[in-house]
């Protein structure tokens, strides 16, 4: 009874096995690219979703004060009350702070803007002016 239930029982074979990781490794070398694009675009994607909230905060600033925030007093000012803003009702921003950008960097401001009102940007991924994919700025104005 025992001989017969050992020649039911079949395993796979070493070539089978083999075959089975291949296919699996061919799956993943040309879904995983696909993958790796998606998450990197999140960033830049976030970045956006970010300054577009900034630039709401900035509104509800403006309508308080009569102004936007200079350069000099940034957007800290959504946090913070400056000196000479009568009709401050803040903070703008929840959390009591100012976001940085998913690469953990500050946004840049510029009141007033050179390509827009006010320029709110970042740099992207390598920290500086310029640069595709991940590396390009992400702005306002665009």
């Amino acid at each position: 009874m025992f001989k017969n239930r050992n020649r039911r029982q079949r395993g796979f074979t070493l070539m089978e096995l083999l075959v089975v990781l291949a296919i699996l490794g061919l799956l993943v070398s040309l879904v995983g690219p696909q993958v790796l694009n998606q998450l990197g675009g999140a960033k830049s994607k976030t970045a956006k979703i970010q300054i577009r909230d900034l630039e709401q905060a900035l509104e509800m600033y403006k309508l308080d004060v009569g102004r936007f925030p200079s350069t000099n007093e940034g957007m800290d000012a959504l946090v913070r009350k400056p000196g000479d803003a009568t009709g401050w009702n803040g903070p703008y921003l929840k959390g009591g702070k100012v976001p940085k950008d998913p690469w953990k960097r500050d946004y840049n401001y510029k009141y007033p803007g050179q390509n827009a009102e006010l320029d709110i940007f970042s740099y992207g991924q390598n920290g500086s002016p310029g640069g595709d994919g991940e590396d390009a700025d992400v702005n306002n104005w665009d």
